[in-house]
């Protein structure tokens, strides 16, 4: 068997979601889908003619070459990574249709049916969508629109975020995640001293929400490495008597030292790792015990294998892993099947509760893939899950090829 061609197709969501296509001479092909990054399809197309003509079985060898090949444009990270993830997903998938098998099985069994979702409730109200530059744009589809600045502050406050919590719950989910970096005349300059009013405005955020879900929902937060360890700290304190499941990214992610210190002064668990590559990527974490969670995004984080040798080491560390993922059905699915296999799963993402089109991305009967907060593995070949063109091709970008 042998690698003809690697094409892709991107869907203008709430971010873009890039899928990913490798063809073979025997007529079997595999879909795989890569986190966002500016120039990721050109990027993709490059990398193709590494791997052309070789066998698409070899996937570690694959991901090793190309991870060689591009090391000039990012050894350790960025986009190449992005792309070199979507391409191995889809050999994954590929693979375990040619031996008719689920990835699951392949990567050694399952420990649970059910991947338990958290939905990303954002800050009070519905997301936008964000091009590869994470700037705002609106799509045809996109009905979220600028609100007035009455508006908006009835969404960023914790009246908001307390409607939305009540909201989510009511959908099935047992567990959440807000961000409460996000709130009218918020600063976008990361570290910027926060005022003794912004700390605890954003500690009532959370008051609110614990008040409004109750004791047994768990709740995270996302700061979004935005503060500084004095007033993250204060914040992480604050939260304390309502029993996070996690707080995120406290601090910016380049300095490990730094959030470990804000990991052995609070009570609040730390959660992060969704800007870190590769296992040696969250190598220092890890045995540091920078963090008491990590949360490494599967779609570019280097691929199956990789997400495996990520998890195994947090695991030697008792730690355990909540994957970051804000992926179509496609990449929500492929990352369930490696959370199915992990022994430190805690729970997986869910970031695209706003887009009206999500589960129509998925061919098959319709049903919701996310169901009672929860993803079902099944037994079906590859990732268990096939990509609905139709639907694809309606909220397909502009400018770009669709396979």
């Amino acid at each position: 068997m042998k690698i003809t061609a690697i094409k892709t197709a991107v869907v203008e969501a709430n971010f873009d979601w890039t899928f990913v296509r490798v063809y073979t001479d025997q007529g079997l092909y595999g879909t795989g889908e890569c986190f966002f990054a500016p120039g990721l399809t050109a990027t993709i197309k490059d990398i193709a003619e590494v791997v052309l003509g070789q066998d698409p079985r070899n996937i570690d060898y694959l991901t090793k070459l190309m991870r060689r090949a591009t090391s000039c444009a990012g050894a350790t990270g960025g986009t190449v990574f992005h792309a070199i993830t979507g391409i191995e997903f889809a050999l994954w998938d590929l693979l375990g249709k040619h031996l008719k098998a689920p990835v699951w099985q392949l990567l050694g069994g399952k420990w649970r049916d059910q991947v338990r979702i958290y939905a990303d409730s954002h800050g009070g109200h519905t997301l936008e969508s964000l091009g590869p530059c994470t700037l705002p744009r609106t799509p045809d589809w996109c009905k979220v629109q600028a609100g007035t600045a009455e508006t908006d502050q009835e969404s960023f406050s914790p009246k908001g975020y307390a409607d939305m919590a009540r909201q989510v719950v009511a959908k099935g989910f047992t567990a959440l995640k807000f961000d409460i970096d996000i709130f009218t005349g918020h600063h976008k300059c990361e570290t910027r001293p926060l005022t003794s009013d912004e700390i605890q405005f954003q500690i009532s955020l959370v008051k609110a929400v614990r008040e409004a879900v109750g004791p047994k929902m768990d709740i995270a937060i996302d700061c979004h490495w935005r503060y500084n360890i004095n007033d993250v700290l204060k914040i992480a304190w604050g939260c304390e008597p309502y029993n996070l499941m996690w707080l995120e990214d406290p601090t910016p992610p380049e300095n490990v030292e730094n959030l470990a210190l804000v990991t052995r002064q609070t009570k609040t668990p730390i959660c992060t790792g969704e800007n870190a590559y590769t296992v040696h990527g969250f190598r220092h974490l890890v045995q540091t015990n920078a963090c008491h969670i990590i949360a490494p995004d599967f779609q570019k984080a280097g691929g199956v294998l990789e997400a495996r040798r990520i998890a195994d080491m947090a695991d030697a560390y008792f730690i355990p892993i909540a994957p970051h993922c804000i992926a179509s059905p496609i990449g929500t699915m492929q990352s369930a099947h490696i959370c199915a296999t992990l022994p430190n799963f805690l729970v997986l993402e869910f970031h695209a509760m706003d887009v009206p089109f999500f589960d129509a991305m998925a061919a098959g009967d319709g049903r919701p893939l996310i169901q009672n907060g929860h993803v079902t593995i099944t037994d079906k070949p590859g990732f268990g899950i096939e990509l609905n063109e139709e639907a694809a091709r309606e909220y397909a970008k502009p400018g770009e090829n669709f396979f």
